[in-house]
């Protein structure tokens, strides 16, 4: 199936690691240039090179999601430098697994200034471009913690649920521009990468502290027995962002092997 990404500028925000990181590779194979916003500089320069060792075409940009002039900044190099914006994928996240009343107010704010500040950011910072050109795909990553409510996942799920509510109105709003919206909802998802990574809004230095063992036991609760891996959620997103899903705005995709069904 032609998926219609050849010569597409996609900007993957935290796209040095995991999600991320499956979600450049295979943007970069379909031919698509890709911009990689990311706290974690080293991180996202190992991709950048992984990309184009491929034969692919990609920069990376330092940002933090949750700084509107670091966005802009980072929306104006990328047009700098590829001509366009075609795609935005909010990928980037970050969370601590803590009982709420455990969680000081500052974990908060950064959960909400990343998860849902970071989303409308970086929303707002291509619907220029992408209504002048009267085309755009904007893929949000949420979560399941969102759908089904999560123990120590109380202000990230929350974060999450307005990403959910969020990208529906603008989908409702940027149809007529050609702009298609859609969100993604992943369930657990099996930490891949073995870098540590230098950024401090790295969700993934966290995850990486779970044993072999307890990614087992948390694969249990899921139909399929297991937990899901990055490259398929990067499967769904490269979907929603094709010409293949031209049709299909205001969305939630659950990639989550069953765990919410809807």
């Amino acid at each position: 199936m032609e998926l219609g990404l050849k010569e597409k500028v996609v900007i993957v925000t935290g796209g040095s690691s995991n999600i991320g990181r499956s979600t450049v590779s295979s943007f970069a194979a379909e031919g698509s240039k890709v911009v990689i916003a990311d706290w974690d500089e080293l991180q996202a320069e190992k991709v950048v090179k992984e990309v184009k060792d491929s034969g692919g075409d990609a920069i990376q940009v330092k940002t933090d999601v949750s700084d509107w002039d670091q966005v802009q900044a980072m929306v104006t190099k990328a047009v700098e430098e590829f001509g366009k914006v075609d795609v935005l994928v909010n990928n980037a996240g970050w969370t601590r697994e803590v009982l709420f009343m455990e969680t000081p107010r500052e974990q908060w704010e950064k959960e909400i200034g990343v998860n849902l500040w970071g989303v409308i950011n970086c929303t707002r910072a291509v619907l220029d471009h992408m209504v002048k050109q009267k085309y755009g795909r904007i893929v949000s990553i949420s979560s399941d913690a969102a759908l089904r409510g999560e123990r120590r996942a109380a202000v990230y799920g929350a974060a999450k649920g307005g990403v959910i509510s969020f990208s529906r109105t603008i989908a409702r709003e940027m149809a007529p521009h050609g702009i298609m919206v859609n969100v993604i909802s992943p369930g657990g998802i099996f930490p891949e990468d073995k870098e540590e990574h230098t950024g401090e809004m790295s969700m993934h230095k966290t995850t990486l502290l779970y044993t072999p063992e307890q990614i087992k036991k948390a694969g249990l609760r899921y139909p399929t027995r297991r937990l899901g891996k990055a490259q398929e959620l990067a499967n769904a997103v490269v979907f929603l962002a094709s010409d293949a899903a031209s049709f299909i705005t205001g969305q939630t995709l659950s990639v989550s092997g069953g765990f919410t069904m809807q």
